[in-house]
């Protein structure tokens, strides 16, 4: 078989070509310690990257997300926190002004104090975080939460949204709670019924805390209405069905029942009652009782109206002081539960960071050996290329010598 020198030459170049390109290839990888620079060193491999490049971006959104409900949650469990102390406080303050023997003077000075705790309470409830966003007015956060009315009580300025974010793939979390749900709600279960007096009553007549004898009992949901018709007599009005039971004789110290046909519940009412004098029982979640700043604006104003020499006016304080203690209590309970709610919702996030944290480990890992040079494999490569690059190198000024020329003119 005849061999062309040309088609010899071509051959050789080609193949020191093929062997120069590789070796200049495998040098780079080991220069610059990356196994794939382009998709045509690796097809598969660059697939592969891309997709796992995709994934660890995705974990450094999800972690990033992550640290930014933890701060939110923090900062509301931190606020949340400072309102349980406050409403304890007042809380404190209003037992002390259950004691009788204190002057009207007396009074005054612990309203006096319970406004300045009121004002914290509103301060806290209009908590911003660092960027100057109110954390209880939903999704209208530049708005302040809560501002005074002229009359007493505040008005909400947020809305019901509650802000969430992704914090994993398929797990978005809540960052924050309104303002309604935490100062203006009670929790419908475990929370006290309350019971208050008329604060128009002249009469001495003071209305017991309700003692729940059938918890099963559907009516235990109802609102009643206890009014004199006489000093001697009252009825009892469910004002949820509009029932009103016949005159019922009044004894001082006696339990009344409600609820019909089977009583669930019961007060007791002491002192002597003057006709037209009422009391009312209603569910804790009744939107008289629900307003945290509202309660403690009542129990403020009865505070300071002067009871002197008035049996009546000693009446109705206490009345609204036990009111006042019922709806404070419900009130706290309600804090303590929005607060557990955002401890597990912190824990939750910090089992997710410890997840997400492994995961971009091993995604990072992963891509890592998938685009990182081998280096003792690379110089190893390196080293045989280099080999047959001179060998071929060799074969090539060996063939050269093989022309017949080189004998007819020596």
């Amino acid at each position: 078989m005849r061999i062309a020198t040309s088609q010899i030459y071509s051959s050789s170049v080609a193949t020191m070509d093929s062997q120069q390109a590789q070796l200049l290839q495998i040098q780079q990888q080991i220069s610059t310690g990356v196994a794939i620079s382009n998709p045509a060193d690796n097809p598969l491999g660059a697939a592969q990257a891309v997709q796992l490049s995709a994934t660890s971006a995705t974990l450094t959104q999800y972690a990033s997300n992550q640290n930014t409900a933890l701060t939110s949650l923090q900062l509301e469990d931190t606020t949340l926190t400072s309102v349980t102390s406050t409403l304890q406080s007042i809380n404190s303050l209003i037992i002390e002004a259950q004691n009788g023997s204190l002057t009207d003077s007396a009074r005054q000075a612990i309203a006096q104090q319970m406004s300045g705790y009121r004002s914290q309470l509103l301060t806290l409830a209009n908590t911003t975080d660092g960027a100057g966003n109110y954390i209880f007015a939903g999704f209208q956060s530049t708005s302040q939460v809560f501002s005074n009315q002229s009359g007493g009580g505040v008005t909400y300025n947020g809305d019901a949204g509650q802000r969430v974010m992704q914090v994993a793939g398929t797990r978005t979390i809540a960052v924050g709670d309104t303002g309604t749900s935490v100062f203006q709600s009670v929790q419908a279960v475990g929370s006290d019924i309350v019971a208050s007096g008329n604060s128009s009553n002249t009469g001495t007549g003071v209305i017991s805390p309700v003692t729940v004898t059938d918890p099963t009992q559907a009516t235990n949901n109802d609102g009643y209405t206890i009014t004199f018709v006489t000093a001697a007599s009252y009825t009892v009005k469910d004002t949820t069905t509009g029932v009103t039971s016949a005159p019922i004789a009044y004894a001082a110290g006696s339990s009344i029942p409600l609820g019909s046909p089977t009583p669930g519940m019961n007060v007791t009412l002491t002192g002597t009652p003057a006709a037209g004098d009422s009391f009312g029982v209603s569910p804790a979640t009744a939107p008289q009782n629900t307003d945290v700043f509202a309660s403690i604006d009542s129990i403020i104003s009865a505070l300071n109206t002067p009871t002197a020499g008035s049996t009546a006016a000693t009446a109705n304080l206490t009345n609204a002081l036990n009111t006042g203690l019922t709806q404070l209590g419900n009130s706290l309970s309600n804090v303590i539960t929005v607060q557990a709610s955002v401890g597990g919702r912190e824990q939750e996030v910090k089992a997710l960071q410890t997840v997400t944290s492994t995961n971009s480990l091993q995604v990072t890992s992963n891509l890592s050996d998938l685009t990182s040079t081998d280096t003792v494999a690379a110089i190893s490569q390196y080293e045989q290329l280099s080999n047959a690059l001179t060998a071929s190198q060799k074969s090539f000024a060996a063939t050269q010598n093989l022309s017949l020329f080189q004998y007819l003119n020596p």
